[in-house]
C-alpha cells in the first residue's frame, strides 16, 4: 500500500466540506472522521435520526456522505429524512459532487440511480468479511492498487440486487455480489460494507439480534480484530482517497 498522509499533506486549506447524513444514533462516520480531516475534508453531520434538518440543497459542500440505517432506501415511513436525503443524492449525481454510500448510502445510491434493492434478501453478513476486487477495480480512483482480497465489516440483511445502468461493479464477495459500485466515470461510489467501523464497534451489537442471523458476536469479535490491521491500511487509503475527490474540486471552483 504506502499511501498515507505523506502523499496527501497540504491538501487542507481547500475549503473543502462534506455533508454527512448520519440515520442512527450509533452510526456515525467513526473513524473516518479523522481520515477524512487528514486528507483536508472538514465534516459537516447532520444527525437525521434525531430530527435535526436535512439540507434541502448542497450548497456550501464539495462532497456528499451518506451513513448506514437499518432502513431501506424507501422506508419513509419509519425514516422520515429519507426523501430529503435522496433528493441530495440525485443533486450531487447532476452536478457531479463527490458521493460515497455506507451500507444503507450505498443502496440508496443505486435506489436513485435506477438500480434495485430488496429488504431481508439472501444471506445476512455479520462481522469481518472477505471481500474480492474485481477488475474494474484496476481502474478505480478510489480501489485501484488495492489487494485483491481485503476485508471490512459487514451488518446487513437487506441487498442490492440489481446496480444502475452504467455503473461499474468493484467488489464482490461470497454471499452478497455487489459489494461496491462507482456510477459511470464518478465521481459517486456505493459499499454495501462499513469501512468506517472498526472491531470494538461489534462488542455494541445486540448479542440476540447477531445470534438470531446464525453468529456468535463475541467469535464475530475475535475474527474482526485479527483482521483489522490490514483493513485499517486499505480503508484509510480509500478515504484519503475520496477526501482527495472532493479537496480538488474545491481547488478547482
Amino acid at each position: 500500500m504506502g499511501e498515507g498522509t505523506q502523499q496527501y499533506a497540504g491538501v487542507g486549506g481547500a475549503g473543502a466540506t462534506a455533508l454527512v447524513i448520519q440515520s442512527t444514533p450509533n452510526g456515525g462516520p467513526g473513524r473516518w472522521e479523522g481520515w477524512l480531516r487528514e486528507g483536508g475534508l472538514d465534516l459537516d453531520v447532520v444527525a437525521a435520526y434525531d430530527g435535526a434538518p436535512v439540507p434541502e440543497s448542497l450548497a456550501g459542500h464539495q462532497a456528499l456522505v451518506v451513513l448506514g440505517g437499518g432502513y431501506l432506501p424507501d422506508d419513509d415511513a419509519r425514516a422520515p429524512w429519507l426523501p430529503a436525503t435522496r433528493a441530495l443524492v440525485q443533486e450531487a449525481l447532476a452536478t457531479g459532487t463527490p458521493v460515497f454510500g455506507i451500507c444503507l448510502g450505498g443502496q440508496m445510491l443505486a435506489h436513485v440511480a435506477g438500480g434495485a434493492v430488496k429488504g431481508s434478501h439472501g444471506h445476512p453478513e455479520y462481522g469481518s468479511t472477505p471481500l474480492r476486487l474485481r477488475d474494474a477495480a484496476a481502474e478505480d480512483p478510489l480501489f485501484q492498487g488495492l489487494p485483491a482480497t481485503p476485508t471490512a465489516i459487514e451488518h446487513h440483511v437487506d441487498a442490492i440486487t440489481e446496480l444502475p445502468p452504467g455503473a461499474e461493479w468493484l467488489v464482490e464477495s461470497d454471499t452478497c455480489p455487489y459489494q461496491a459500485f462507482r456510477l459511470g466515470d464518478g465521481p459517486a461510489w456505493g459499499v454495501q460494507f462499513h469501512p468506517e467501523t472498526t472491531a470494538d464497534r461489534i462488542r455494541q451489537w445486540d448479542a440476540a439480534n447477531v445470534e438470531s442471523h446464525g453468529f456468535d458476536r463475541d467469535t464475530l469479535h475475535r475474527a474482526a480484530l485479527a483482521d483489522e490491521p490490514a483493513a485499517t491500511d486499505v480503508w484509510h487509503t480509500v478515504a484519503l482517497r475520496f477526501a482527495a475527490q472532493a479537496t480538488e474540486r474545491a481547488g478547482a471552483a
